[in-house]
This record gives structure tokens, sequence and C-alpha cells, in this order.
């Protein structure tokens, strides 16, 4: 089939991500809600807060974006302060599942302790290892007790725009010191026909000199299984690769992942019962 390939603009990556969530599985009908947790401190500086959002891809789901504590107010239980708020939240949303990122310089070991389990592992160009974690709240975990519970006197509320910033530069300040900030583009492609009729549409980003992601892919009904998503995928890997990049990153589910497997893709991982009675993978493919 002839096909050229072109921009995609912004009503089509709308398009694009209405479409994927019409196939998509989902769990509850409520949108994505980000909530911002702070721990301030008796001058009424942020010390410690976290970014999260609830009900991410329509699954019974928090996403724990960011969590931060100031550096000279660590090991006082200000960490499991926020996290504990967290899940109660979570909870009270309706979510039974938690999940999270961080890396080797990071937190892991602390969120172990706190009954997250690792279910996916990445070495990055820089030598570093990033991490998944999930916690299913509606399975029995011992709580984690603190042995130094000095940060109690201080309070945990719930923050708005301006309280993320500040989250969001500590944590910036902090990644920092352990690895460099990677340029960001984007790549936002369609294949049309010769009247300019939208076939198939990806977006997808590539953190210069570390790794690509496909965020979205989607081919209209009346044109898969002609290669076309495959053209475009091959096209998302040759714009990571021309940007210094070595891999291509992706997430998939059951009813997907066949397609990203035939396309070279290798499962780093997979997270069980996300969503409900189904599995979520995560991919990559050395380009």
């Amino acid at each position: 089939m002839e096909y050229k390939i072109e921009d995609l603009s912004k009503e089509e990556a709308v398009y694009i991500g209405e479409k994927i969530n019409e196939i998509t599985p989902r769990e509850v009908d409520a949108e994505d809600e980000e909530f911002v947790l702070k721990v301030e401190n008796e001058a009424g500086e942020i010390i410690g807060g976290c970014i999260a959002e609830a009900y991410e891809y329509h699954w019974s789901r928090v996403l724990l974006e960011e969590l931060w504590v100031d550096k000279r107010y660590r090991h006082q239980r200000i960490g499991s302060m926020i996290l504990r708020e967290v899940e109660r939240i979570a909870k009270e949303k309706g979510c039974r599942v938690v999940t999270l990122g961080t890396a080797s310089f990071m937190a892991r070991p602390f969120y172990e302790k706190h009954g997250y389990t690792v279910f996916t592992t990445l070495k990055k160009a820089n030598g570093y290892i990033s991490y998944s974690l999930v916690k299913y709240l509606d399975r029995d975990t011992p709580e984690y007790v603190p042995t130094d519970n000095s940060g109690a006197r201080f309070r945990i509320s719930s923050g708005n725009d301006d309280d993320a910033k500040v989250i969001e530069n500590g944590i910036d300040t902090y990644s920092e010191e352990y690895e460099p900030e990677y340029e960001s583009v984007g790549f936002y492609k369609k294949l049309a026909d010769k009247d300019g009729k939208f076939l198939a549409g990806v977006t997808a980003n590539v953190h210069k000199g570390d790794y690509g992601f496909v965020d979205a892919l989607f081919t209209e009904d009346a044109f898969r299984h002609q290669g076309l998503g495959s053209a475009l995928l091959q096209e998302a890997e040759k714009f990571a690769k021309e940007n210094g990049t070595s891999m291509i990153l992706t997430y998939a589910g059951d009813w997907n992942v066949v397609f990203f497997k035939k396309n070279g893709y290798l499962i780093r991982g997979e997270l069980k019962d996300v969503p409900k009675g189904h599995v979520c993978y995560e991919l990559y493919k050395i380009v």
C-alpha cells in the first residue's frame, strides 16, 4: 500500500490517545486524578512530599511519580509518612495497586521495607539501574516500623501546583548528583494516503544518549495487518538511533504484546493482574 510519512497534528495525537483508551481494558470509569502531598517544617518550608496519579489508564492503580525528602530530614520517618498517606488515599479511592520507579542510587531498599517488590530492572547508559516496583494493597503485607520516629512532629497535608514544583526541583537536584539531565526530543508522525487521510500514527520521546520510549501507536481498523504499525515503529526506532540511543522501550498488555514481539521487542518485566485479570508488560529493543 502506498503511503507517506507526515507530522502528526495535536488533534491527531489526541485522537490516537482516545482510540487507544477505547481498546485498552479498564477497571474504572474515573478520569486520571493527580494529587500532591507536602510536609512542612516549623518555619513552613517544604521538606518533603510527593506527586501521584490515581486511576492511571482507567485501572485501579496509583502511580507514585515522585517522592522526595530534603536530605537534612532523611531517616526520620518522613518518607514512610508520605508513602503511607499515598496508600491510604489509594485505598480511599478504591485503588488496589501502587506502582513507582526508583534507581540504584535512590531508595529501592526503603520501598522494599514497606512491602514493594521489583517487577522490572533496566541498566542505564551511565551504569546505574532503574527499577519499577509494585505493592498490591489488597494483599497482606507486614507493617514496617521505622526505628527513628522523630519526623512525626511534622504534619503532612495536600499540596498544589506550586508545591509540586518544589518537590520536582528537589528530586532533580538530587538526581543531578548521580546522572546528567538528558535532552528530550519528541517524535510525532503519521502515515497518510495520497490524499492526506490518517492511516496510522505514533508518539514517542527520546532522551538523547540514554533511551527512547514509544508512548502510543495506533492503526485504523481498516488498515491493520498491512505492516503500517510496523513501519511507523521502525521510523521511531530509526529516530532514536539517530539521536544517540541504543535502546527503545514501551508498554504493552496481553491484548497487544504479540505485535511488539513480532517486531523484535523483548519482555523485561511484567505486572500481573494489572489491569484486573490481565498482564501489563514493559518491553525493550536494542536498535
